[in-house]
């Protein structure tokens, strides 16, 4: 099954002026600190905006392949979506919250003049690329008939009236927000049983893991394989756990689906055989 779009680099343009989303940002003073550009095509926009004065640096995967190494104030990612397979898009959403600092924001622009989705013969160069349309969770600051543009925030850092006793809806804006897609969140647990202890909720309040739709546990499922990449590269572990909480009686104390990993290390307990089977002390072993 294809699960990226080889050719999404072939959809940049050469331009002399800055885009659309780029102006509008810049008109409504929204460049604040240091500017990424994420998935910057030929670097258009990075170089107008740096001769206005802006703080600013392009990151394409095709043109400008150096991955940054900091995080910043405001990062721009204009028309980047349409062209990704839907894994692909959750993976840069996850980029972008790993990216931005708990204060910034993102300005997301997709487009909304797409009449047909699918792959299809680029005209210049010949070849099969692909265009989607994409609606995203984030609050919307503008909307025509050509492209809408979103801003996002750390899930953590907007507070929310509904299910305001939850802390998975309203979680603690000092919480380090690991990464995030437009269905959940990943942050570290604030009682770790390890050094990297992480837990994926997904967004939607709901108590029981079974009653989340496929999307969502597939959402859930996506990040889980992303976190333990990032725990990893952090903290090294030499196994991990992986554990759900489905009701009182098998645990569960926060009625929000979480999702535990937890890092294992050699040593951390005497004997590790039976993992998982440890939730019944006495099964554990066999």
């Amino acid at each position: 099954m294809l699960r990226s779009n080889p050719n999404s680099h072939l959809t940049a343009k050469e331009r002399e002026y800055l885009s659309f989303p780029a102006k509008f940002i810049l008109n409504q003073n929204l460049l604040k600190g240091e500017v990424l550009d994420f998935g910057c095509g030929f670097g258009n926009d990075v170089k107008l905006l740096k001769e206005k004065g802006v703080n600013i640096e392009g990151y394409d995967k095709h043109y400008f392949p150096e991955f940054p190494s900091k995080k910043y104030d405001t990062i721009l990612c204009f028309y980047v979506l349409n062209v990704l397979m839907p894994e692909e898009q959750t993976s840069v959403l996850m980029e972008l919250s790993r990216l931005i600092k708990p204060s910034g924001k993102v300005y997301i622009a997709v487009r909304r003049d797409i009449q047909y989705e699918g792959f299809r013969t680029h005209k210049i160069h010949q070849k099969k690329t692909y265009q989607c349309n994409v609606i995203l969770n984030f609050k919307s600051i503008f909307k025509n008939e050509s492209c809408e543009i979103y801003e996002y925030q750390h899930y953590n850092q907007i507070r929310r009236t509904e299910h305001s006793n939850c802390p998975f809806c309203n979680p603690d804006s000092e919480r380090e927000l690991i990464v995030e897609s437009a269905t959940a969140y990943a942050i570290y647990d604030k009682y770790p049983v390890s050094d990297g202890h992480a837990l994926i909720i997904p967004k939607r309040h709901c108590a029981n893991y079974f009653d989340l739709s496929f999307k969502e546990q597939s959402a859930c499922m996506f990040m889980l394989n992303k976190v333990k990449d990032v725990i990893t590269e952090i903290y090294q572990p030499d196994g991990f756990n992986i554990g759900i909480n489905v009701g009182e009686k098998a645990g569960q104390t926060v009625n929000h689906v979480h999702i535990h990993l937890i890092p294992r290390y050699t040593g951390d307990v005497d004997d590790p055989r039976g993992g998982v089977r440890g939730v019944i002390p006495d099964k554990q072993s066999y």
